[in-house]
């Protein structure tokens, strides 16, 4: 690697203070620029906030975020405004709707969005809320690869369908009916059209109730919760009502189809009271032997644990199944309270930490 390079990076690296020891070269305008850009951002780690400017160049957020954009490869960038708006509480880059419009719809800015919706402005809101249906679809396009394979319901052999999911492959149909593109020559059948069969539809479906604790550090976990609620509501196989919770309860299961809506009226932060949550969900429960309720929370109680576990017994011997979640989300490492985690174990409720996939596979085994 050419030393100037080197030093230059390491210039980067070590910021304005290491001038006197490493200078960039004259010719090296770029590295100024990303210098003055890192400079912006990070000045903010040794308490140097200059409300939004950086003399002498007079670098507001919009232009900051367009010479990010013009600087640095994807995962920088994506890296940058994550700190920008979760470490450095940087919510100017939320307040306008130019600069909103040119970052990354991803995961970290849908999370951003949920976290500082309190400092977006009434004008900026319907870009917020195009941020937030944009990535909540890439999530539900994810997901339902990962759950509808084991949702949809058993093959119904009497009834074929459009929709191609493999378990329901119609092997012998597809063969009588491909016969006549059989290649003698090759000794091949050649499929021009697969069938399938539908899946079955019950007439009285399992219930699911989520119950999803909104406090800050389940972020992740909401937000997985709410597009998964929205994909259980479509199955035949399942009837989905979702609530979330802190000190008191908001009913979700009126706007469950819409993700947006279910993501925007989420309060993050606050007290937890558990044992409420289990309250309102066993009193929306109509036939237990039929019904799973998920509580998705850290388990950290907010009122009387003695309550939480009476409520959660109350809903075990009643014939309901109840699975608690201390995490659901693709990387399932919660941070949670394990002795209470134990307690509900030893009640009779399992207790993980899941994958929206082992989720559905582990609803799909109670149900089937």
């Amino acid at each position: 690697m050419d030393s100037n390079i080197s030093l230059n990076r390491w210039r980067l690296i070590l910021g304005k203070y290491a001038d006197d020891q490493i200078t960039f070269e004259k010719e090296d305008a770029a590295y100024r620029k990303m210098d003055e850009v890192l400079e912006f951002l990070y000045e903010r780690e040794r308490g140097e906030e200059r409300g939004g400017s950086l003399d002498p160049s007079q670098l507001t957020v919009p232009s900051w975020i367009s010479k990010v954009r013009e600087l640095f490869p994807k995962e920088t960038i994506e890296l940058m405004e994550k700190h920008a708006l979760e470490k450095y509480e940087l919510t100017a880059l939320l307040k306008d709707k130019q600069t909103l419009e040119k970052m990354e719809p991803n995961m970290n800015l849908l999370k951003c969005i949920l976290q500082f919706k309190g400092h977006i402005k009434p004008e900026v809101l319907a870009t917020a809320k195009r941020i937030v249906a944009t990535v909540a679809e890439e999530l539900r396009h994810t997901l339902e690869q990962e759950i509808k394979p084991f949702l949809n319901g058993k093959p119904d052999r009497n009834r074929s369908s459009q929709v191609r999911v493999m378990r329901n492959f119609d092997f012998k149909k597809t063969i009588h009916k491909n016969m006549k593109h059989f290649d003698k020559e090759a000794n091949v059948l050649r499929i021009e059209k697969p069938y399938f069969y539908g899946a079955t539809r019950y007439v009285n479906p399992w219930r699911v109730i989520l119950a999803v604790d909104e406090s800050g550090s389940m972020l992740d976990s909401v937000v997985h919760s709410a597009v998964m609620a929205g994909i259980f509501a479509s199955l035949p196989t399942l009837k989905t009502d979702l609530f979330i919770f802190d000190t008191s309860v908001v009913d979700l299961t009126d706007r469950i189809d819409d993700p947006v809506e279910t993501l925007m009226s989420v309060q993050l932060g606050g007290g937890t009271y558990i044992a409420q949550a289990l309250r309102y969900a066993a009193d929306k429960t109509e036939a237990p032997h039929q019904t799973i309720v998920i509580l998705i929370t850290d388990l950290y109680e907010g009122g009387s644990y003695a309550e939480m576990y009476k409520e959660a017994l109350n809903i075990i011997e009643s014939g309901a199944k109840l699975i608690v979640l201390t995490s659901l989300d693709p990387e399932a490492q919660p941070f949670y309270d394990k002795q209470a985690a134990q307690k509900m174990a030893m009640l009779g409720a399992h207790v993980a930490a899941l994958t929206p996939g082992r989720l559905a596979q582990w609803i799909a085994s109670i149900i089937s």
